[in-house]
Parts: C-alpha cells; structure tokens; sequence
C-alpha cells in the first residue's frame, strides 16, 4: 500500500514516472470497464486516456477518508467514457417517444463471467451497449442515463428492452 501512497504522491508532483506506473497499475481494471462502452479499441483507450488525465489534473483532490482510490479512479474513468460516448452519433440513432412500453425483467448480464460478457456485448449495437452497461453493470437509473447521454427516457427503455431481446435470441441459441 506504500508504494501506492509513493505513486499518488509523485502524481500530485506531476512525476512522469509515477503517473507512467498509476497507468500500468490501473490499466487492466479500467480497459475493462471502457471496454463496456466501446466496441472499437480506440474509443476504449480514448476514454481510457481521458480518464486517467483528468485523474491527474484532479490527484490532489482525492480524499482517502471517502473511499479507495481506485474507486475514485474508476468514477473518474466512467465518466469520461460517458462524455465520450456523446461524441458518437450512432447513439441519437433511434429516438422514441416517453410512451414506450418498458418490461422490466432480470439483468441479463448478471451471470456472465467477463469474458463472456464481452462476447455477448461485441453482438449489441454501440448505443444499446453503452446504455445496457450503464444499467446493468453500472446501476445507473433509467434517468441518469438519459441525462449522462443526452437521450429521452423512452429511448433508454427502448435499448434496455433490445439488449434483452437480443441476448435472449443468442443464449437460447
């Protein structure tokens, strides 16, 4: 746990070296959650990258007391992935009206081990991706994440009720 003190010091510091090991240290938990986002490697590492530099601009701010940092990091790293996702057109593809129709039923991802995980969201289209990992995996409401990407409320019901339309088809397959 020292050496992880050592590192957000030498961040703070804006050491190089240090934020270079914060990165590596970091990567792999942080990919994964990008990964959730994006199909394409680099809206993945874009995001990535844009998280973990304003984990940097904001290293000074982070407060122990109020949780782990890699908590912290990770919040900081979903949000940029969110604000990169409202750079990507094909999300504002399907509009629909607040009307739409919305069963709830079980998280369809909540069994799956990661790499299934990915296996079965490599099928999704990107918006009803990013809008399926924002509710399942993530515990965003239905709200929030019309907000986070700018999109209605009945458009998220819509992508919600797609993903578990699709993912019924593709594990009773």
């Amino acid at each position: 746990m020292t050496d992880l003190k050592d590192i957000i010091a030498g961040c703070i510091s804006n050491n190089r070296v240090s934020q270079e090991k914060l990165y590596r240290q970091f990567y792999p938990g942080l990919h994964s959650l990008c990964r959730q986002f994006f199909y394409d490697e680099q809206d993945i590492v874009t995001a990535l990258n844009n998280g973990m530099l304003n984990v940097y601009k904001n290293i000074g701010s982070y407060d122990a007391a109020k949780g782990e940092f890699f908590n912290w990091c990770y919040s900081i790293v979903r949000n940029a992935a969110i604000t990169h996702l409202g750079t990507i057109k094909s999300l504002n593809t399907v509009q629909l009206d607040a009307t739409f129709h919305y069963d709830y039923c079980e998280n369809p991802l909540i069994e799956m081990e990661s790499e299934d995980l990915f296996l079965y969201l490599d099928k999704l289209p990107p918006a009803t991706r990013a809008v399926s990992s924002l509710y399942y995996r993530e515990d965003f409401s239905i709200k929030e994440i019309s907000q986070q990407l700018n999109i209605s409320d009945g458009t998220v019901k819509w992508h919600l009720s797609e993903c578990r339309n699709k993912l019924s088809k593709l594990l009773h397959t």
